[in-house]
């Protein structure tokens, strides 16, 4: 037996993955979202629905483009599809779904808010402010397929030739929360493309966290497995590093061979095994001898300009410093042996000072008094003229 359905499934949309773009002039609100993964057996008013993977592969493009509505819309109490015109012109809040794909076994889309249209609409704005204060938002995508007996008892219906007709906003709905209801509305009913009356679905991916939480602890047990089956290649990198840190008898209980199995390390296997950790030590240790030189060559030429220019600086402040020394000893400011010991600002202070007081100039250099004649002999002694 077969029939069609219309089916509204709920999910809730991560509020911190909306973002905001501007295209062409106009600003645009993105809320991603996702819906119906692969092979669910989702709980309905009709029993325990399959979606298959393959009947959701053949169909899920057909979302893209189409219009996200406020809510499914409804037409005399029963949901329409809502490119319906009438149905279009109830829930429309400037919203469309694009970028639709599949990834991760689940249908992903991006709903585009037109933010100038919505904010001309009641529902629009009522959307802004909803995406505005953070509160709860939820979509729930509206399709139509056929449902036909299971051929396993992991459900009672397999869905086949899946129509995909929209994905509407909720804010403040409380969406299919129990197969008895509809998305937010308490509807029940729903007109297919002729216009004829058909049964509707109504379920929430509430469900599916259960399934995560089951995964989780699946993959959780098989890794409590795989610790308890340590390879042998396990046990000898734990004997290497032993070796490497200064441990060269790691601890190994009497009797007990490295691998835990049924092989054995003898003793010549690990003397060799032991060699070979002890030559990677020595040319570990090496290593910093070799990077230290190349670090040191590399640098080299650096550190003798810099030496250089050092010992430039040095000599030429030596030679301004002996000079101020000569000018303050010729104005016979201080002794030589006292100008030596002062620094070099303290000699142009003494310089400056003794120009002032002469005017601006410093007296004139007088002769060294370095040189004195010997005995009691003038120095010079004027030529005799002629008699």
């Amino acid at each position: 037996m077969s029939r069609t359905v219309r089916v509204n499934i709920r999910s809730a949309v991560n509020n911190a993955a909306i973002r905001r773009e501007r295209r062409d002039g106009r600003d645009y609100i993105i809320v991603p979202s996702a819906t119906l993964p692969d092979n669910i057996v989702m709980n309905g008013s009709m029993g325990r629905v399959r979606y298959p993977a393959d009947e959701i592969a053949k169909s899920f493009a057909s979302l893209e483009n189409t219009p996200a509505p406020l809510g499914h819309p409804t037409i005399e109490g029963a949901f329409v599809s809502a490119k319906d015109p009438e149905g279009l012109a109830r829930g429309w809040v400037g919203a469309w779904n694009r970028n639709v794909r599949r990834e991760g076994g689940r249908v992903h889309m991006d709903k585009v808010i037109d933010v100038a249209t919505a904010n001309q609409l009641d529902g629009g704005k009522a959307i802004l402010s909803a995406i505005e204060k953070g509160e709860p938002i939820h979509t729930s995508v509206g399709l139509y397929c056929m449902l036909t007996d299971a051929s396993d008892d992991d459900a009672e219906f397999d869905a086949s030739d899946i129509v995909f007709d929209h994905d509407a906003i909720l804010l403040g709905e409380q969406g299919a929360a129990t197969p008895a209801q509809g998305v937010g509305m308490m509807v029940n009913a729903a007109k297919d493309a002729d216009g004829e009356k058909i049964d509707v679905i109504n379920c929430s991916l509430a469900d599916d966290i259960d399934r995560d939480i089951g995964w989780s602890i699946e993959s959780m047990l098989r890794g409590v497995e795989r610790k308890k089956q340590i390879s042998l290649i396990e046990r000898i990198k734990k004997t290497i590093t032993d070796i490497v840190q200064g441990d060269p008898t790691p601890e190994v209980q009497a009797d007990t061979a490295l691998n835990g199995g049924d092989k054995t390390m003898d003793k010549e296997q690990f003397e060799a095994l032991s060699g070979e950790v002890k030559t990677l030590s020595e040319t570990v240790a090496g290593l910093d001898d070799k990077i230290a030189a190349a670090v040191g060559n590399a640098v080299k030429p650096l550190t003798d300009a810099l030496t250089a220019q050092a010992e430039a600086a040095k000599a030429k402040a030596e030679e301004e410093h002996a000079a101020l020394v000569n000018q303050v000893v010729e104005a016979e400011l201080l002794t030589e042996d006292v100008a030596k010991e002062a620094t070099a600002p303290v000699l142009n202070a003494l310089l400056e000072k003794a120009k002032a007081a002469a005017g601006g100039q410093l007296p004139a250099h007088r002769v060294n008094n370095a040189f004195k004649p010997k005995g009691d002999k003038p120095g010079f002694t004027a030529p005799k003229g002629d008699e």
